[in-house]
This record gives structure tokens, C-alpha cells and sequence, in this order.
């Protein structure tokens, strides 16, 4: 049997390849020049091969086998080439390269890609989306009141083509390597129920490629728009959670605001993602009675999460110790963008006390925000910025908020993704290793869901074909 090839990051710069000319006449993305290119284990790319079985294998696969020390720290990622069986969307065994595999069995090639976890954007706006038109910046009002204003005269404009612009956002999404998400949809008195209607056509049409939760989001507030009914009628059209928007500066009364809507779900059997904007001493009221409720109500205890939360960037140390121990012991979730600002989210902190943390790119271009990418590994390079985690080990470890913590390698330099039985999903990018791939934000040049190709592509010999198995 032959043994899986070794490459430490040191191995893989000295020996490191360039991807040819080929890599861009196929559609591919080019690699960022101050990257490294990968050692590419059979000629470049040409014409790029989809595989339409079940079963198969991929060939030269670089996967993270562990982390090299010195003085007891990180500094390199030890890798290797395997090759990965995939039966029915999920990986059936993993193999070292060049072990002989069973005639007739398809085999697709890596070419020394590295493979990542699947991206994860939960916390975006399928629903209304500037995406696709031509440029238009957004008009701003002086606050939330204001811009729900605005919003009310622009949506009649947005929604008959909400699922065309909706499909054209996860085609995006894909070439960035998501195919996981929550998706925020307008519920209010001007869309009514037709928002969600046409996010869930557009869903159904990528039910292969992408898994996404909706979120039943009282854009115009719950209480002041008067949405209770349409809210539950979302839920019994599939949605999985309720929103919410600041209590107070939106609905005027915290309480019944917060209480109406963790009546819905627990009416409903829904979970709870609540956009929280507002600072002290609102905000901060409303994260307290967040928490407070669902410590009183046991059966949303790891269903409830709390978007933005702004005020946390405001609170001491113990406070926040506090607040984060009640989040983790409950199971509250923190959604962030990542917002630049006068105050730092304390993202690290929370991690730190348990609470499990997610990001996404809220406003992909819009009337509230214009700057979104739908690229959830340029969010996990943000966070390595924001929170200087510069070295080898922190900047692996700041792929987790894109992946749902699902990382390669554990604290410990063991393999914990990819294992045999899990979903056949994930991204082939240009770089040596996890933290590379962070710091340099390589192209994605296949992306995987449940073993089938939903973005780019596979290589293949120099004759052009398919390379045979055995």
C-alpha cells in the first residue's frame, strides 16, 4: 500500500507549482499572486469534469494530518494527498493516495487542492436584494424608523423579481464556497406572505446545493405593523424560526415585544433569531430579558439566537462573563457580521465562555448596506484581523465562525474533518493549509454539496479524459 504523501507548509512552498493559463480559459478564478499555488499532482486544469454519479472517487486530495511545533508552539500544518471514496453524498472511506480501487468506480482529480469545510452564511437577506440590477447606492434615512420607511415604498418595486435577484445571490454564494445558510425574509404588511413565498420557490429550486434555514423577520416591527397572524401562517409555510427587531426603539415596548414573540415559537415549535441594534441601556435590557426568558422556558433552550447584539462592545469585562456564561448555559447563539466601528464586538470573549458563534453577510448590497460579498472565508479573515490572530494556530482557528466550528485539525493537531461518514461537502481552494487559505483567501475552485459539484469543477488527464480507477 502505498503511504499518503507528506507536505509541510516549508515542503509545499519549495515545491510549489504555478496553475497554468488553462486554470483561466476553463472560468476558474485566478490565485491571488502573493499565494502559494498547490503541488499539482497531474496537469493543470483543462476542460473541468462535474461528477453525475453517486459514487465515485476523488483523487489527490489535500487534506490537514496535523500541526509542528517549536518550543512547545505551532508553526507549521503538516498535510498530505488522499483519495476520498464519496457514495451517496457521503464519504465512504479515506484513502492514502494510490491505493487501487474496485474497476469501474469513476475517478475524479484534486490535483493537491486543499480541501476546506463547508462555508456557512447565517445571517443574510435572500429576500430583497439590489444584486443583479445596475449599481444604485443606498438612500439612507437618520434611523431604523426612517428606513423602514423607505423600504415600505421600495419593496412594490423589488418583489416581482425577488426570486430571479434571490438565485442569482446563491449562485454567488456558491462560487464562494456556501452551501449553508439562514435566510432573514421580510414579513410585513406591504410584501405580506409573497416575500417568503418566492424566497421558498427559488430554495426549491437549489434544494441540492444549498440547506437554509428561513428566519419570519418583522422588518417593520412586530407589534408597530401588526404581523402576529402573518407570522404564524409563516411558520405553518415551513419556516424554522421567528424574528425579532429592537423592542424597543421599533415596537416602543420591550416586554410585549419580547414576549409576543417568544409566545410564536413557543406557540409554534419555532426557534428565535432576534436582530438586536440598539445600545445601553435598551439593548442591553433587552439581551438581559432575551436570556431571562429562555431560562424560563426550557423547551428553547438551543433555539434561540441573538443577531448583531451592538451593545455587548459596551459592557466591562465581568458583565460580559456574566452574560456569556447565561448565553452558553442556554445554548444562545451570537450571529455577527463583523461590523467595523467604534467599538470591537468581543467575539473571543463569548467564544470563550461557550457561546457558540456564527457570522454572515446580512446586506449583500442593498438600501441598507452596499458592501457585502457572499464570502464567509473573507469574514473568518476579518475576525483573524479584528482580533489579531496572526500566527499558525489562531489563524486556523478563526475558520470555525465560517464553518460552524467544524475545523480540520482540533486543539490538539488531531484530524477531526474530514472522518468517514460525513457529508461529502466542502471547498477545493489553492493554498497549503487552513490558516493560508484564512490569511490569503485563495479562489474556490470546486465546491461540494453532499458529494455533487454545485460550483467549478474537477480535473482531468492530459488526453482529456476522466482518469480510471485501478
Amino acid at each position: 500500500m502505498t503511504m499518503p504523501t507528506p507536505n509541510s507548509r516549508r515542503a509545499f512552498f519549495s515545491a510549489a507549482g504555478k496553475l497554468t493559463a488553462a486554470t483561466a480559459l476553463t472560468g476558474l478564478a485566478s490565485v491571488p499572486a502573493t499565494a502559494a499555488a498547490p503541488v499539482l499532482c497531474s496537469p493543470a486544469f483543462g476542460t473541468l469534469a462535474v461528477p453525475g454519479e453517486r459514487h465515485y472517487a476523488l483523487t489527490h486530495v489535500r487534506l490537514e494530518d496535523g500541526f509542528e511545533y517549536e518550543a512547545g508552539k505551532v508553526i507549521d500544518t503538516r498535510t498530505a494527498l488522499y483519495t476520498l471514496e464519496i457514495r451517496n453524498g457521503k464519504i465512504d472511506r479515506i484513502l492514502p493516495q494510490g491505493t487501487s480501487m474496485p474497476a469501474g468506480i469513476p475517478s475524479y482529480d484534486a490535483q493537491g487542492l486543499l480541501l476546506l469545510p463547508a462555508l456557512r452564511d447565517m445571517h443574510t437577506h435572500l429576500d430583497k436584494t439590489f444584486y443583479g440590477e445596475p449599481w444604485q447606492a443606498p438612500r439612507r434615512g437618520k434611523n431604523i424608523v426612517e428606513m423602514i420607511a423607505i423600504e415600505e415604498k421600495l419593496i412594490p418595486r423589488l418583489l416581482p423579481a425577488s426570486q430571479a435577484r434571490a438565485e442569482k445571490m446563491i449562485a454567488l454564494m456558491h462560487s464562494k464556497g456556501t452551501t449553508i445558510a439562514r435566510s432573514h425574509c421580510n414579513i410585513d404588511p406591504v410584501s405580506g406572505l409573497k416575500s417568503l413565498e418566492h424566497l421558498q420557490l427559488a430554495l426549491a429550486k437549489h434544494r441540492n446545493s444549498l440547506s437554509c434555514e428561513i428566519v419570519a423577520f418583522p422588518q417593520h416591527g412586530l407589534l408597530r405593523s401588526g404581523i402576529e397572524p402573518l407570522m404564524r401562517e409563516a411558520v405553518q409555510m415551513g419556516v424554522q424560526y421567528i424574528g425579532g427587531l429592537d423592542p424597543t426603539n421599533v415596537d416602543t415596548i420591550m416586554e410585549k415585544s419580547l414576549d409576543t414573540t417568544f409566545r410564536l415559537a413557543l406557540d409554534t415549535g419555532a426557534g428565535i433569531d432576534f436582530h438586536l441594534h440598539e445600545a445601553a441601556p435598551t439593548g442591553l435590557a433587552a439581551v438581559k430579558y432575551i436570556i431571562k426568558q429562555t431560562e424560563e422556558n426550557p423547551k428553547l433552550r438551543g433555539k434561540v439566537t441573538i443577531s448583531h447584539a451592538f451593545v455587548l462592545a459596551t459592557l466591562d469585562d465581568d458583565l460580559l462573563a456574566e452574560l456569556g456564561g447565561r448565553m452558553a448555559a442556554q445554548q444562545i447563539s451570537l450571529a455577527s457580521t463583523l461590523p467595523l466601528g467604534k467599538g470591537v464586538m468581543p467575539l473571543p470573549q463569548m467564544a470563550e465562555k461557550g457561546v457558540f458563534l456564527m457570522t454572515g453577510t446580512d446586506s449583500l448590497t442593498d438600501h441598507w448596506l452596499p458592501f457585502g460579498t457572499g464570502d464567509m472565508l473573507e469574514k473568518a479573515n476579518l475576525y483573524a484581523q479584528l482580533y489579531r490572530q496572526l500566527d499558525e494556530f489562531q489563524l486556523s482557528r478563526s475558520l470555525a465562525i465560517a464553518t460552524g466550528n467544524v475545523l480540520p485539525l482540533n486543539a490538539q493537531g488531531q484530524r477531526a474533518w474530514p472522518l468517514p461518514g460525513d457529508s461529502a461537502s466542502g471547498v477545493l481552494v489553492a493554498a497549503s493549509c487552513s490558516a493560508e487559505a484564512v490569511a490569503r483567501l485563495p479562489a474556490r475552485t470546486a465546491v461540494l454539496r453532499d458529494g455533487r459539484v454545485v460550483y467549478g469543477g474537477f480535473g482531468r488527464d492530459a488526453v482529456g479524459k476522466v482518469k480510471a480507477a485501478g
